[in-house]
């Protein structure tokens, strides 16, 4: 039978694991977003001998499991001599994972700014690096914002993969309360509850945010 009452002793774990859960999604979500315009720009602007070899390493992440990657930075490091902690292997592998498809979206953002944009910039004595801060990526930002929240609301649901590298987000501290209660089932439960309240809060953020946008607009 199931016994609920096996919870409220751990809640402050769990708890503390959604505490985690909600920092990793902001570092991460921040990080991703920061790449993710640099990548865009960089493929959009920078020399081929930079941008091709990029879009390689993006394909690459786009074709490879996240759990594979966060593997690989997190032992891979450590062979070369770079040891980071499991929190912020995991900050870096998942802000890296989600820049890669950031950058799509930029991209097509920025490219979908009339070019007058820029020529009326340009004409007012702005060069290509300021009108691009001022005025392209301001406006790309606003476009590129719903799909780059879609990929937050993703980001959130796979901090769970980092429970494999030892980081105590929800579901690692759900499997500490489970091992020493033998109740899989209720802890399971409670965590899919924690993840769908979390999730309808970043949902209702994004959508404030959203609707700002759409007025400055």
């Amino acid at each position: 039978m199931l016994d609920f009452s096996v919870l409220p002793p751990y809640a402050d774990l769990l708890a503390t694991g959604a505490l985690w859960t909600v920092l990793i999604t902001v570092l991460a979500g921040a990080l991703s977003v920061v790449l993710g315009v640099l990548l865009a720009l960089v493929t959009l602007y920078g020399p081929k001998l930079i941008s091709l070899p990029l879009r390689g390493i993006a394909f690459l992440f786009m074709g490879t499991p996240l759990l594979l990657q966060l593997y690989l930075l997190y032992y891979g490091l450590a062979q070369l001599g770079v040891l980071l902690p499991a929190f912020w292997t995991g900050v870096m592998g998942l802000g890296v994972h989600y820049a890669v498809y950031n950058a799509d979206i930029f991209r097509s953002a920025i490219q979908s700014v009339d070019e007058g944009q820029m020529e009326a910039a340009r004409s007012l004595g702005f060069g290509r690096t300021a009108a691009l801060r001022h005025f392209i990526i301001p406006q790309a930002t606003l476009t590129a914002l719903p799909q780059v929240g879609n990929n937050s609301i993703i980001l959130l649901k796979d901090t769970a993969v980092l429970s494999v590298l030892g980081v105590a987000e929800l579901v690692l501290n759900a499997q500490r309360g489970i091992s020493a209660t033998y109740r899989p089932f209720e802890f399971y439960f409670a965590v899919a509850v924690l993840y769908y309240l979390l999730n309808l809060a970043m949902e209702w953020a994004l959508g404030r945010a959203a609707r700002k946008a759409e007025a400055i607009r």
